[in-house]
């Protein structure tokens, strides 16, 4: 059992010259089989772990992760966390979400920084008015919290922005104050350590290489460090889910795109919440480091490469100059990129699969971070009771073949109608 973190342990660890502190998680070798293995060690696939051991009566589980716990997207992010949806399948979700995000470092014991600094989302003419006037009513209409603010408004919450901007004037905002951001690493650490405290196995550097699949029914899952029984096994692998996929025999609706994200120079307080430019795809916030953390769009090609090119560099820039022109006189320190597994509408799938025993959670294109308690949450619920959750109802497998799909603002596989 892990140590609960209080303000009173700290100090007796501090009179104790810090010594008294033990690991936050095991390092268990893999067991010959299990009732369910979780593929992927990123926020989903812990996530997933740790509410089927807390929330389902399931046995012996075992997240395998072929790096070490967080080395996917869900340390590659821009760390923002909102529910300002618009279509009915997306908002429950996402608004779930949000309120999982607010109770979770009292959920985990762990400090996540959850910082609901607000997130303003531009718009710069009158038809981008009316589109996030309908999107604010229908968040409104599900409960959640949403504000159109005017050129004013505006002006006074974030005085910096380029208002007066030739081609792209911004005329006003709609902002969502309960979003905002979330240390994306904290939040791998916590469900890894509140996982391994219920009994689950978290297996680092261990590569699935094949799904033994017999009669279609699962039965574990080839890996670097021999074979592993399983009952059920759940698909978490992001960005990888295709390639995983395929060792079952199956072929997802999805394309992999990298998705770059940036950070600069230290600064002091410059931005206190979370903007996005209505006029492009670009995203920026100021971490409790000084460093403004920024992305944009994913690359315009199918790629594995979890690093960018200079050609969408270049976009983001322009666009963060269109929006705020005092970032020009910024240093980039480094950037990187995650897989994005962009699906054709542009929204998620959680579902079981034609294989008996195998579950899919994947094709999170740009929501995969801010997703991750639901998702985690829904994708438990389906593998324990083998039918999905009512705020995941929506993102049915095989919602391609029959036309059900969730077009959220484009924000699918082709770059060119982002």
């Amino acid at each position: 059992m892990s140590q609960r973190y209080s303000i009173f342990s700290v100090l007796k660890a501090a009179l104790g010259e810090n010594k008294s502190w033990k690991p936050v998680w095991r390092e268990p070798e893999p067991q010959p089989d299990y009732d369910v293995i979780i593929v992927g060690g990123g926020g989903h696939g812990l996530a997933t772990a740790y509410y089927l051991s807390r929330y389902h009566d399931v046995g012996r589980i075992a997240v395998v992760e072929k790096g070490w716990l967080g080395s996917g997207n869900i340390g590659r992010n821009t760390t923002i966390v909102r529910s300002n949806y618009l279509l009915p399948g997306n908002i429950p979700f996402y608004e779930w979400s949000m309120k999982l995000w607010e109770g979770l470092e009292q959920e985990l014991n762990y400090n996540a920084m959850v910082s609901q600094r607000g997130v303003l989302n531009l718009y710069h003419n009158d038809g981008q008015r009316d589109a996030y006037a309908r999107r604010g009513n229908a968040m409104r209409l599900h409960g959640v919290d949403a504000e159109l603010l005017d050129r004013d408004q505006v002006r006074k919450f974030v005085p910096l922005l380029d208002f007066d901007n030739a081609r792209f004037p911004i005329q006003g905002g709609l902002i969502q104050r309960r979003g905002g951001t979330v240390r994306h690493d904290a939040v791998a650490w916590g469900y890894a350590r509140a996982a391994d405290a219920r009994g689950v196995d978290l297996i680092q550097n261990c590569e699935v290489t094949g799904i033994r699949v017999e009669g279609g029914v699962v039965r574990g899952v080839e890996t670097s460090r021999g074979f592993i029984g399983a009952k059920k096994i759940g698909l978490a692998a992001a960005g990888n889910s295709s390639r995983v996929a395929a060792m079952a025999g199956l072929r997802l609706p999805l394309e992999s795109h990298v998705l770059q994200a940036f950070v600069s120079e230290g600064l002091k307080p410059l931005v206190d919440t979370v903007i996005t430019f209505g006029a492009g795809h670009f995203y920026i916030s100021q971490s409790d480091k000084g460093g403004l953390v920024f992305g944009g769009d994913i690359d315009r090609y199918n790629s594995y490469a979890q690093r960018g090119n200079l050609p969408t560099i270049e976009d983001v820039a322009e666009c963060g100059i269109a929006m705020m022109p005092a970032l020009g006189r910024l240093r980039v320190l480094r950037h990187w990129g995650g897989i994005m597994d962009m699906t054709m509408d542009g929204s998620p799938i959680i579902d079981k699969t034609p294989v008996d025993g195998l579950y899919l959670n994947a094709g999170w294109c740009y929501g995969g971070f801010k997703a991750t308690p639901a998702s985690g949450w829904c994708f438990a619920h389906t593998i324990a009771r083998d039918e999905p959750h009512e705020a995941s109802a929506a993102y049915r497998l095989d919602r391609f073949a029959t036309g059900h799909l969730l077009d959220e603002n484009g924000g699918g596989a082709q770059p060119n109608l982002h």
